[in-house]
C-alpha cells in the first residue's frame, strides 16, 4: 500500500464510520415511538423524517461546496481564504436556516399534501415537523463545518461530532418520552437537543485543532463575505444537481407505489442494499473531495493523476465485496428485516438487479467526489440531467413492457449513465485543462 493509499484511507474509514451512524438519528425515534402503542406515533415519525431528509438532501450543496473550494484553498496554502470559505458558508447556511423557520408553515403544508398522510398521523406529523424545523440553524451549521472539516482533510472530527450527537438522541429522547412522560413531542426535542449538541461540539472541535488560523488575521465581515460569487455559483450547480437526483428518487418510490403495497415493499427493502453500499462508496467520495481538490489546488497534475487513479482502484474492491456478499447474502439480509412472507416471496424476483448496483454506481460516486473537490459542479449537473432524462425516457418505455423490472433496468441505466457522462467530462474538459495547471 503505497502513500496515497494511505492518505485516501485516512480520509474515507472514519467518514465510512459517520455515515453508518447517521441513520441512527432516525432509528433511535422509530424504536422509542414503536413503544408507544400507537401506530399513528410511528407513521409520524417516518413522514417527519422522510421531510427533513428530503429538505436537507437538497440544501447538501452547503457541505459539498464548502469541502471542494476548502480542499483547493488548502492545496495552495491560502489558509486566509480557508477560514473566509467558511465564514461565508456558515453565513448562507443560517440564511437558508432562517428562511425554514420563517416559511415553516407553507413548507409543512406543502409536504404533507404531497406525502399524503392519514387523518390519524397528520397532526402528529405535524407536531414533530414544527419542533424539529427549529434545529434547522444546527443542521445546517453542521453541513458547513462538516464539509470545512473535509476539505482540510480531517474526517475524524465529523465522526467524533455525529457519535456524540446519536448518544446525546438516546439519552435525551429516553428522558424527555420515559422520564418526563412526552409523547411525539420528546422525540422530537430529543431531536432537536442532539441537533445543537453536535453543533456546539463541532464549534468546540474546530476551536480546539483550528483556532491557530484565526489569530494574526484581521477579520473584516465585508471582506469575507464580498468574493461570494463563485462560492454561490458552485452552490447553484450542485443544489441543481441535487434537484435532479431528488426528481428520479421520488418517481422511482413513486413508481413502485402504483404498482401495489408489496412491490412498493420489495422496492423499499431493495434500495437498502443501495444504502449500505453507499455508506461505504461516500467515505472514498469525500477522499475524493479532500485529495482531489487539495492536489488541484496546488497544481499539482501528477499527485492528482494518481489520486484518481487510487480511488478508481479502491471503487473496483468495494464493488466486488459488496457484490459478492449480495449474491451469497442478499435474500438472508431481506429475512432480517421483514418476515412478511409475500415480501420475501416477491423480493426474489427483483434481488438479482440490486446485485448489479454497486458495478452501476461506482462511477458515479467516485466521480461525484473528485468534481466536488475540483468544483467542477457544472459538470456534475450536466451529468445529473442527461441522467436523468434517460432515466424518464427509459420508464416511459420500461414499464409497461416489464413493470418492476423495467422500473430498476431504468435505475441502473440511470446510475450507468451518470458515471459515463462524467466519465467523458473529465478526460474531455478537466484532464485538458489541469495540462495547463
Amino acid at each position: 500500500m503505497n502513500k496515497t493509499d494511505q492518505y485516501i484511507l485516512k480520509i474515507a474509514l472514519p467518514a465510512i464510520v459517520t455515515n453508518i451512524t447517521v441513520p441512527l438519528l432516525g432509528l433511535v425515534d422509530a424504536a422509542i415511538v414503536g413503544h408507544m402503542g400507537a401506530a399513528a406515533y410511528i407513521g409520524a415519525v417516518a413522514v417527519g423524517s422522510m421531510i427533513f431528509n428530503l429538505v436537507y438532501w437538497v440544501f447538501g450543496f452547503l457541505r459539498m461546496g464548502t469541502s471542494g473550494m476548502t480542499a483547493q484553498a488548502r492545496g495552495r496554502r491560502d489558509l486566509t481564504e480557508a477560514v473566509s470559505l467558511l465564514v461565508r458558508s456558515a453565513m448562507v447556511s443560517l440564511t437558508v436556516a432562517f428562511l425554514l423557520i420563517l416559511l415553516q408553515w407553507p413548507l409543512c403544508e406543502l409536504m404533507l399534501e404531497l406525502i399524503g398522510p392519514t387523518p390519524d398521523v397528520r397532526p402528529l406529523a405535524a407536531t414533530y415537523f414544527y419542533i424539529v424545523v427549529w434545529g434547522a440553524p444546527a443542521s445546517l451549521g453542521l453541513f458547513t463545518l462538516t464539509g470545512w472539516f473535509i476539505g482540510m482533510q480531517n474526517t475524524r472530527l465529523p465522526m467524533v461530532v455525529s457519535v456524540l450527537q446519536n448518544v446525546a438522541n438516546i439519552l435525551v429522547s429516553l428522558f424527555l418520552v420515559y422520564g418526563l412522560g412526552m409523547k411525539i413531542e420528546g422525540v422530537a426535542l430529543g431531536t432537536v437537543i442532539a441537533q445543537y449538541a453536535g453543533l456546539f461540539t463541532g464549534i468546540l472541535l474546530l476551536w480546539r485543532y483550528y483556532r491557530r488560523l484565526w489569530t494574526g488575521q484581521r477579520f473584516s465581515l465585508a471582506d469575507r463575505l464580498l468574493p461570494i460569487t463563485p462560492f454561490l455559483r458552485v452552490n447553484r450547480d450542485i443544489f441543481l444537481r441535487t434537484l435532479f437526483l431528488v426528481a428520479v428518487n421520488l418517481y422511482f418510490t413513486a413508481a413502485g407505489a402504483r404498482q401495489g403495497a408489496v412491490i412498493l415493499a420489495v422496492n423499499t427493502l431493495l434500495m437498502q442494499l443501495y444504502l449500505l453500499y453507499s455508506f461505504f462508496m461516500d467515505g472514498f467520495a469525500y477522499a475524493g473531495e479532500a485529495l482531489g481538490g487539495r492536489y488541484w489546488g496546488a497544481s499539482n497534475r501528477p499527485a492528482f493523476m494518481e489520486v484518481v487513479r487510487r480511488l478508481m482502484r479502491w471503487g473496483l474492491a468495494v464493488v466486488l465485496l459488496f457484490t459478492t456478499v449480495y449474491v451469497l447474502g442478499g435474500m438472508p439480509f431481506l429475512h432480517l428485516l421483514t418476515d412478511e412472507a409475500m415480501v420475501v416471496e416477491a423480493s426474489s424476483q427483483y434481488v438479482a438487479w440490486a446485485w448489479l448496483v454497486p458495478a452501476a454506481g461506482m462511477l458515479a460516486f467516485i466521480w461525484d467526489g473528485v468534481f466536488i473537490g475540483i468544483t467542477q459542479t457544472r459538470g456534475m449537473l450536466q451529468s445529473s440531467f442527461i441522467a436523468a432524462a434517460v432515466f424518464f425516457a427509459c420508464v416511459c418505455f420500461l414499464i409497461p413492457l416489464w413493470g418492476n423490472h423495467g422500473l430498476w433496468v431504468a435505475m441502473l441505466i440511470y446510475l450507468l449513465m451518470r458515471g459515463m457522462v462524467q466519465t467523458v467530462i473529465f478526460y474531455k474538459r478537466v484532464v485538458n485543462i489541469g495540462k495547463t495547471r
